[in-house]
């Protein structure tokens, strides 16, 4: 398949879920399909709402460029060449959280995108999720 389906995004969730509370943290949790679409969301009891907003634009960074978040980050600090991406697409997030998923062919087919605690938590939770499939 070349896109997130539900059942998948649930799973992702569940290990994202499960990976936050191990770490003892409340996250806003979002899956998107291959085109940037949004599958699946979960705002664990207690999570910041504006995270929300956050955890999709991660996961929508991520599939815009097929790359972590965090390295779009990188890459746009002044100096560098994708400075003020952010203003671009509505509005990116290019800090960590956002990972894309593949398929077991190794085909990008979404991502997903976590928020509500620090940016190493952000992404290691993301990271469970994004390894579930």
């Amino acid at each position: 398949m070349n896109t997130v389906n539900l059942e998948q995004a649930e799973k992702m969730i569940a290990a994202a879920k499960a990976k936050a509370k191990e770490i003892d943290t409340k996250m806003n949790i979002s899956v998107v399909d291959a085109g940037a679409n949004p599958v699946a969301f979960v705002r664990m009891d207690g999570a910041w709402l504006g995270s929300a907003d956050i955890a999709l634009k991660k996961a929508k960074t991520a599939r815009f460029f097929d790359m972590n978040s965090g390295e779009i980050g990188k890459l746009s600090q002044p100096g560098e060449s994708l400075f003020n991406i952010e203003h671009s697409n509505g509005g990116l997030i290019t800090f960590p959280g956002g990972i894309p998923v593949t398929n077991n062919d190794g085909t990008i087919i979404g991502a997903i995108g976590v928020s509500g605690s620090t940016v190493e938590d952000d992404h290691t939770v993301a990271k469970a999720g994004a390894e579930a499939l």
